[in-house]
């Protein structure tokens, strides 16, 4: 498979008033062009942080991220959908293009079609406030791949939904980022949710962070998130996930 992003003994330090505090420390692994990716730590190891250095939006104190393309788009999904209320869906989703410039009949088309796809058309000409928290988070998605990104990254995705919401929303999520191949990484405290999405976990120690295991998740049949929490090796990985952790809480 080919090496899209590589992430070499990334530390990050901070200033505060108490002195100098580092966050993560010496964190390395690879992620393949259309693989999925999830990193599990307790709140507070710097897993977020750690997402804002691989979309260029914070600055690493040492070591190095490499993309294996030029260029590339990144698209950032945060943790709240984020929608603006006085914006109709169609505007929302439309924003990044609007704000890249790229607004073009092709684009619009383009956004347009993923809705309709993925159960949406309905939505288009609401406001955000007339949705479920599962519709929105779906918006919220179509919007970040709006900018046809190469890599898409997802901060704490379902941590704003109750738990059945999360669920039904973790299917249509990975069935959206399966079908358009997009290599993801996604941050998360649920074990659950990185076992039953991601072919690749990254599990963090507490603060200062370091790597504590990878697991590449070999799950017997890969289906929906839902269906794969079924899985008689799910058990396995979360067990061995939950003893990384334990170690550290």
């Amino acid at each position: 498979m080919t090496k899209l992003l590589e992430v070499k003994k990334i530390s990050k330090k901070f200033n505060t008033i108490n002195g100098e505090i580092e966050a993560i420390k010496d964190i390395s692994f690879d992620v393949d062009e259309g693989e999925f990716v999830a990193i599990v730590g307790t709140s507070g190891c710097g897993k977020s942080t750690l997402l804002s250095i691989i979309a260029g939006l914070t600055k690493e104190s040492k070591g190095d991220i490499i993309y294996n393309i030029d260029n590339p788009i990144i698209g950032y999904m945060l943790q709240e959908d984020a929608l603006f209320e006085h914006m109709k869906i169609l505007d929302n989703v439309l924003l990044g293009l609007k704000i890249q410039n790229k607004l073009t009949n092709e684009n619009i088309e383009y956004v347009i079609n993923l809705l309709k796809k993925y159960n949406l058309e309905e939505a288009i000409n609401k406001r955000p406030s007339e949705l479920s928290g599962g519709m929105k988070q779906r918006c919220a998605l179509i919007r970040t791949l709006a900018i046809k990104p190469d890599i898409l990254l997802l901060d704490e995705p379902f941590s704003a939904l109750d738990f059945s919401t999360s669920l039904e929303v973790s299917d249509d999520v990975y069935k959206i980022i399966k079908d358009t191949g997009k290599t993801t990484i996604m941050v998360t405290h649920d074990i659950g949710s990185a076992i039953s999405m991601a072919d690749k976990v990254v599990v963090l120690s507490k603060g200062p962070s370091v790597i504590k295991n990878i697991y590449n998740i070999k799950l017997n049949n890969k289906d929906k998130p839902t269906i794969n929490r079924k899985d008689p090796m799910f058990n396995y990985y979360f067990d061995l996930i939950w003893k990384d952790l334990d170690k550290v809480v």
